[in-house]
């Protein structure tokens, strides 16, 4: 599947080496991809509670959350709000739907 992102050398290094953090901005939008997240342990944890969203495999999100509260960066505290509630109403539409 084509994304239409343009991969620098320095790109293709760093994800087949698995470096912790690649940023990519060449495409039509910004997308970082994390090797080493904080707050996950294990990656055979995260993988079974990952979402598969259009072939595309995705951290659920309360791995993310739990990431971004390990990370406590100041842009991470202040997403915080937003996505407790997020994924506290998503739970709720699933339970609806149940």
């Amino acid at each position: 599947m084509e994304l239409g992102f343009q991969l620098t050398d320095r790109d293709k290094d760093g994800i087949r080496a698995g470096k912790d953090f690649v940023q990519l901005k060449n495409g039509p939008f910004d997308v970082d991809l994390i090797f080493a997240p904080d707050g996950i342990e294990q990656f055979e944890d995260a993988w079974k509670r990952h979402l598969e969203i259009e072939g595309f495999p995705l951290c659920h999100l309360d791995d993310i959350i739990a990431s971004k509260r390990a990370a406590n960066r100041r842009k991470d505290i202040e997403s915080l709000p937003r996505l407790v509630a997020f994924r506290d109403y998503w739970k709720q539409k699933q339970a609806l739907l149940d």
